[in-house]
């Protein structure tokens, strides 16, 4: 059980770090045409939008690290990147994404690849900082 709360913890933290701090650069850099860390409140609950998306990266984690903690060396940390990139990715583009009303472009294809994948490192970094 203390795993998974761990878990939950890194891919929330590793939603804040990771994946807003690289979104914060892609921001900087003109790539993105929105600010990180979306206080905006969302239904139904009324939290901030970064909470949501940290809460979902959270339990993204304990999926994440259920299917990369027992590997180690370089297949770790590959899986981390692949498995952060492709799951979370794929989830808010062909569900989340249309639910909400939001046009997917292809161009937004490796934005969510490149912000999940180092989202996945995170987590197996925190997840290696938490033992």
């Amino acid at each position: 059980m203390l795993t998974y709360i761990k878990a939950f913890a890194a891919g929330f933290l590793s939603t804040l770090v990771f994946h807003q701090g690289l979104f914060g650069l892609f921001y900087l850099a003109g790539l993105v045409p929105r600010a990180p860390f979306n206080m905006t409140a969302v239904p139904p609950l009324g939290v901030p939008s970064i909470i949501s998306l940290s809460f979902f990266g959270g339990l993204w984690g304990i999926i994440i690290w259920r299917l990369i903690s027992s590997h180690t060396g370089a297949k770790h940390w590959f899986r981390s990147l692949i498995f952060g990139a492709i799951g979370p990715s794929a989830v808010a583009l062909l569900i989340v994404f249309p639910l909400k009303g939001v046009e997917v472009s292809l161009i937004m294809i490796p934005f969510a690849l490149i912000l999940n994948g180092a989202w996945g490192i995170g987590v197996s970094l925190f997840m290696k900082f938490f033992k």
